[in-house]
């Protein structure tokens, strides 16, 4: 079955259009995220799936059946929000399990229930505590539990990870995905860190200004950008841009190289002096002036010698380059 169908989902705030003609299927089983910079729609966008926005026009279809005007508690969704939203005075076995009392389900049936997602996200030891005597990444499991608890047809993550430490995000991060192993449940994630999206998604779909640039499984979309913006958003170090009349290509164009397939030698098609050394113990990057609007990032991996001001030449393999042209369309 199909987890989620939207169908030319506009959204407005008076003059302003939010989201413009958003066309998308979320199948059964799928990880699907929501990435793209500040002010793109996607968090609207999710807010229109649960409920809490409503569409300006468009069909919004959950499990098969039309949701347009359904609220919130009645679309079969779960969503855990980036402030764990939990009651500070309940403890985590009554946070998890509050929405179950409140739909009146049989006290056998909320025991086993909290009980599993306690099994699941290892919250065993803590179900008699509050939320102040947890931790920022045990808060954010209990939420999660609380989602799990309801046993929706479409889990919905509005930036769950952003108010943990580097540290946390990587953790209950990997726990997200055995989670999604676990469950086999329909999950739309939407985040603005392309780390986030490349290690958790099995479908991107990237937004800018309300609009879907373009969908598809991570590595498709970093092999395969479909124009200059999915190129530049996805991968870190980001990719670099420069003319192509600087390696003999045609005017008007633009080169799109990946930091990684960049590489020093001699004789090569893009002298520069090296601005910058970033050592970070397994890679090196190293920003060098070849005279474009932007300095290039060259990605090495290993340990190297350079130093600032040296004089380089870097080259590249052609197969490995994009060509864009000055709008950005990929050629």
């Amino acid at each position: 079955m199909t987890a989620l169908i939207l169908d030319n989902v506009c959204k407005s705030f008076g003059p302003v259009e939010v989201l413009k003609n958003i066309n998308l299927t979320v199948e059964e089983g799928e990880f699907v995220v929501f990435v793209g910079p500040s002010g793109c729609g996607k968090s609207t966008l999710l807010r229109v799936i649960a409920g809490l926005e409503d569409a300006t026009s468009g069909t919004i279809n959950i499990g098969g059946a039309v949701v347009n005007g359904v609220p919130p508690a009645k679309r079969g969704i779960a969503m855990v929000f980036q402030s764990y939203a939990l009651y500070p005075h309940l403890s985590v076995e009554n946070n998890m399990s509050l929405a179950l009392k409140q739909e009146k389900q049989p006290k056998a049936e909320i025991a086993a229930r909290v009980a599993e997602a306690s099994r699941i996200l290892s919250l065993d030891d803590y179900l008699d505590r509050r939320p102040s005597e947890l931790s920022g990444g045990q808060r954010q499991r209990v939420a999660i539990g609380r989602a799990i608890v309801r046993e929706p047809k479409l889990f919905l993550f509005d930036e769950p990870l952003s108010n943990l430490d580097a540290a946390l995000r990587m953790n209950t991060r990997i726990e997200i995905a055995k989670l999604h192993r676990t469950l086999k449940a329909s999950m739309i994630y939407v985040t603005h860190d392309q780390t986030e999206a490349m290690t958790l998604a099995s479908k991107i779909v990237v937004l800018r200004d309300g609009r879907v640039e373009q969908v598809g499984a991570p590595m498709e979309l970093y092999n395969n950008p479909a124009n200059r913006f999915v190129a530049g958003f996805l991968g870190s170090p980001a990719m670099n841009f420069f003319p192509a009349e600087l390696v003999g290509g045609k005017a008007g164009e633009v080169i799109g190289l990946r930091p990684e397939h960049l590489r020093i030698t001699k004789g090569g098609r893009l002298p520069g002096t090296v601005v910058h050394v970033e050592r970070l113990g397994g890679d090196t990057n190293v920003l060098v002036d070849i005279g474009a609007e932007d300095n290039l990032t060259l990605r090495l991996f290993g340990q190297y010698a350079i130093e600032p001001d040296a004089k380089t030449e870097l080259d590249f393999d052609d197969a490995h380059a994009f060509r864009f042209d000055m709008d950005g369309n990929r050629l």
